[in-house]
This record gives C-alpha cells, sequence and structure tokens, in this order.
C-alpha cells in the first residue's frame, strides 16, 4: 500500500535528472497554467518565499512547456509546476528565472499541476476537489486512476469530490479556513439544506470539533417552534371573541399556553353565554337530607 503523501508516479516525470538540460529564461515570457487548481496564495508565505529568493535565488527550477511563437518571434512559456516559485521571483525583482522545459499535453500539465501542489504547498480542500473533477470530466480518469497518480486512497479522492455539493455558504466557509474538510464530510450527512447551513454556521462561529459537529449531526432533528404570534393578532382574537359572545374577553398568552377569562355581569346572561357555549344542563339528581340539616345525601328520596 503507498504511503499518504507519496510522490506518485505522475511526479517523476517532472523531477530533473542528471542528464536535465537546465535553462535561464526572461521570467516576462513565462505565462501562468491555466489548468492550475490553486486558486489564491497566502501572502504572507509569497513573501517569506520572495526574501528566501532574495537571498539566495531560485534553487529549484520551474517546470515548463514551450510554445513556439510567431515567425521570427522568441519563444514563449507555460508553467506546469512552480507558480508560487515564479510569483515570488517576480516579487523579488528578479529578471530571468531557471526552467526545465517538458513537452507535456494538457493532462500532464494539469495532472503534474494538481501533484506539485499537492507535495509542496497543500492545495485548499475545494481546490483539490475541483482539480480532482478536471480530472474526471476532462480527461476521463476514473477516481481508481486518480488515486494512483496522487498516492491517495480511492475513498479519499470520492470523498474529496462529495465536497463539491455542499450548499456555496458552506462552501465560503471551507474556503476561508473556518471549516475543515472534517467539517465537511460530515456535514454531508445532513439532507436537509437549511439545518446544513445552520450547523455549519453554527461550527465555525462557536469552534466546534469535528467530533461536535458528528454529534450533532448524529442528533435528532428537533420540531420548528412556531413563532410566537403578534400582539396585534392576539387583540384582534380577543375583540371577536367579544362581538361573538357579547360581553368582556380578556384573552393573555403565556411562555406555555394562555389564559382565556369570559366576564359576566348576571346569572341571566351567563345562561346565554353557555347556551352560545352548547352547554347542557345534566340530569337532575335526587337528594336527601339527613336529619338535622346539612349535605344532602344523594341517590335516597328526599
Amino acid at each position: 500500500m503507498k504511503p499518504k503523501g507519496g510522490l506518485g508516479r505522475g511526479l517523476a516525470a517532472l523531477l530533473p535528472t542528471a542528464t536535465t538540460q537546465l535553462r535561464e529564461v526572461d521570467i516576462d515570457l513565462i505565462t501562468p497554467n491555466p489548468r492550475q487548481p490553486r486558486e489564491q496564495q497566502d501572502p504572507e508565505l509569497l513573501a517569506e518565499l520572495a526574501e528566501s529568493i532574495r537571498q539566495h535565488g531560485v534553487l529549484q527550477p520551474l517546470i515548463v512547456a514551450e510554445v513556439p511563437g510567431p515567425a521570427g518571434a522568441p519563444p514563449t512559456y507555460q508553467l506546469i509546476a512552480g507558480e508560487r516559485r515564479w510569483q515570488a521571483a517576480r516579487l523579488a525583482g528578479l529578471t530571468r528565472v531557471p526552467v526545465v522545459v517538458k513537452d507535456a499535453t494538457d493532462r500532464q500539465q494539469l495532472l503534474w499541476a494538481l501533484i506539485e501542489n499537492l507535495q509542496r504547498a497543500d492545495l485548499s480542500p475545494l481546490e483539490e476537489a475541483a482539480a480532482f473533477r478536471q480530472l474526471v470530466e476532462e480527461f476521463g480518469l476514473t477516481q481508481e486512476q486518480i488515486a494512483e497518480q496522487v498516492a491517495r486512497s480511492r475513498p479519499a479522492v470520492a470523498n474529496a469530490l462529495r465536497l463539491l455539493r455542499l450548499p456555496p455558504a458552506v462552501k465560503a466557509l471551507l474556503a476561508r479556513g473556518l471549516l475543515s474538510a472534517g467539517h465537511a464530510r460530515a456535514l454531508l450527512a445532513v439532507e436537509d439544506e437549511v439545518q446544513l447551513v445552520a450547523l455549519a454556521q453554527r461550527a465555525a462561529t462557536e469552534g466546534w470539533t469535528v467530533r461536535r459537529l458528528e454529534r450533532e449531526v448524529r442528533r435528532p432533528a428537533r420540531p420548528p417552534r412556531l413563532p410566537a404570534e403578534p400582539e396585534s393578532e392576539w387583540r384582534a382574537l380577543a375583540g371577536r371573541l367579544r362581538e361573538l359572545l357579547g360581553t368582556r374577553v380578556d384573552l393573555a398568552r403565556g411562555r406555555r399556553g394562555g389564559r382565556l377569562v369570559i366576564h359576566f355581569s348576571s346569572e341571566e346572561q351567563l345562561t346565554a353565554l353557555l347556551d352560545r357555549l352548547g352547554w347542557q344542563e345534566p340530569a337532575a339528581r335526587e337528594y336527601t337530607w339527613p336529619e338535622g340539616g346539612g349535605t344532602p345525601l344523594p341517590g335516597q328520596p328526599s
């Protein structure tokens, strides 16, 4: 089994050998690789590399492909690998840089750029996933073939590709480094997109570990709380009850339930209210009064 982080078969073709011919070319003749997987460079790391280049020069040559120019014009060179070194060299003020020229197909350029970044300056999870998808869609590589080339397991490649299914809001948190790839994989188990985004935002804001997020994902979903009715709607409902019953009605809502109070001013009004509410008088019962008075006893003739 290949160790994680190995060079992979594709990178061997990039490494200079004893017979490699190095060149120095004008830095302005080099153009970036349009298939470069890395979308962003850390400005601080780039500045550190530029300072190192000012002191020691470019210690490792850039890998480029030669692009023939029009008749009589010098060729240009498209980067295959080494974009960070190229940008840092420009930042350091160099006008010429060492290169190794390689003949490479589009697929080789993308693959080498991916491998070079994986080994020397890790891609973000989304950049890596986008590069894998490009190899699948544009060049027809299977997940097994990609895994072999970049020295990863097939499940690792599959998990990386699954990150591209995340909602844009979650991808933004992942791109900013507020969530890790482990967080993102845990969130993929959530089917409801609203709940997924809410969990992602809480995890980023509160600094949850991956394990804590996994526990929250497994927690049974709670039924959503109904929003409290606006006070104006409660007053309107009390008013409709007053009109219906023809008397004063107090309606109040508490933390759990509420209170409905119907007022009456006479026995006649109470009887009318009971009729409106569908009240039925229970059957009459006979009572026997004990000797000397007191509470009547039910069930015996009076």
